[in-house]
């Protein structure tokens, strides 16, 4: 993939989908797990939205396509690494095409807790083979800004630990059996995902910001770099452009025609 303008294609464009069109802000929040990346995203939606921007939050496996598949067979922990990138792949072209979009169309800032990095970051340290996995995601938008949220291993550790108690299973990469145990696994998979994300930081311009600092310090951080990216005000204007929020089965929204 090049370097290309933001909402430019990396590479195979979207049927039916001209860039010229597109005059909102796409802004991705990146990170391994448990960083903290949901929260920001929902602070920083509260602040932009009180900023008088018109927002749209979205995020991996939320899409009415394929999210709902991806926590059944997540739930039965048989989800291959392969079928696993597919999936998510999948409804990553959904949320796009059906919520990213339109949004964009309409003049929204597009805020998105994950994108295409985290497919390939995930695939790579899962050992699958980088030209086909940056084949497979070629059609994704350049983002105007990538943040992301960089943390060691025993950070992540400890807001597991003192958050939900209980390590996940896929977040430990315990379908590849990195370890003989969830903790183990963990650190070797997170550790893997981080070197993943790293090495894409300067290819695709990420901005790396400190996640080991109190979530307020972080999105005061985050809130300085998204000022300069001069986003336009869209002040009483429930309904732009004719496009209007839609619920989806999975209780996110998505845009749709009025």
């Amino acid at each position: 993939m090049q370097q290309k303008q933001p909402l430019q294609f990396y590479s195979e464009p979207l049927p039916g989908v001209d860039s010229e069109e597109l005059h909102g802000k796409l802004i991705v929040i990146e990170g391994p797990d448990a960083v903290g990346r949901t929260t920001q995203v929902a602070r920083l939606r509260q602040w932009l939205e009180q900023e008088g921007h018109a927002v749209l939050d979205t995020g991996m496996a939320r899409g009415a396509l394929a999210g709902k598949g991806i926590k059944q067979a997540k739930d039965g922990n048989t989800l291959g690494p392969i079928t696993m990138t597919l999936y998510y792949t999948t409804d990553f072209a959904d949320r796009l095409e059906n919520e990213i979009v339109p949004a964009l169309r309409a003049g929204f800032v597009v805020l998105t807790d994950r994108y295409i990095f985290s497919i390939i970051a995930r695939a790579i340290a899962r050992g699958e083979d980088r030209r086909w996995i940056d084949q497979v995601t070629g059609f994704g938008l350049v983002p105007h800004a990538v943040y992301y949220l960089r943390a060691d291993v025993k950070d992540l550790v400890s807001r597991v630990v003192l958050g939900r108690g209980a390590f996940d299973y896929w977040e430990s990469g315990m379908d590849m059996r990195f370890g003989n145990n969830m903790f183990d696994s963990f650190v070797r998979y997170q550790t893997r995902l981080i070197h993943a994300l790293d090495g894409m930081a300067k290819k695709y311009d990420f901005v790396t910001v400190d996640a080991s600092r109190t979530p307020d310090v972080i999105l005061q951080d985050l809130q300085r770099h998204i000022s300069n990216l001069d986003i336009r005000r869209l002040r009483n204007t429930p309904h732009i452009n004719n496009v209007e929020p839609a619920q989806t089965t999975n209780g996110s929204k998505r845009l749709r025609k009025r």
